[in-house]
């Protein structure tokens, strides 16, 4: 096993943990995606091809990552959901992260925007619907970048495959 091997191995590894990261907030997303497509185009012995994949995949990466910052605080900002609310949904998250296994950051991330509403408006039923609208806001933002992550992978993966098949000793 030589060294490009294991260096393309390892980065596959990371980019599958970069994209699963989009989704589970506690795993390393986009931007272990990115620097693992570095490290391939570095030391993963593809050459010029190496750096076209990497350029692509990181415009993915890029895209992913913006697409998700704009359109979840455009949605954030039309119900007028302030950051302290997603700032303490955040630190609530955390917490429910070490309470709960497994689904502690949804939970926590909810209970404390809600709860956070609940205090700012003073009416239970806005709370619920400016909160129900930030969670799907969140939702859609980690849909669109987990979908551009994937298709970062994908590049990479036809990279790996191409040069395989084509650019191998």
């Amino acid at each position: 096993m030589n060294a490009e091997l294991i260096v393309t191995i390892l980065c596959g590894l990371a980019i599958a943990v970069g994209v699963a990261g989009t989704i589970i907030p506690v795993l390393p997303g986009s931007i272990l995606i990115g620097a693992s497509l570095l490290a391939w185009a570095i030391w993963g012995g593809a050459g010029a091809m190496g750096w076209v994949i990497f350029a692509v995949g990181m415009l993915f990466v890029v895209a992913g990552m913006a697409a998700s910052a704009v359109l979840t605080g455009r949605k954030m900002k039309q119900h007028g959901i302030p950051n302290r609310s997603v700032l303490i949904g955040v630190v609530l998250g955390v917490v429910g992260m070490f309470v709960i296994p497994v689904v502690g950051l949804f939970v926590g991330f909810a209970l404390g925007l809600l709860l956070s509403e609940v205090q700012r408006t003073r009416n239970f039923r806005v709370a619920v619907r400016s909160s129900g609208a930030a969670l799907k806001a969140t939702g859609i933002g980690m849909l669109v970048e987990f979908a551009l992550a994937c298709a970062a992978a994908s590049t990479w993966i036809i990279g790996v495959w191409t040069e395989a098949v084509y650019g191998g000793p």
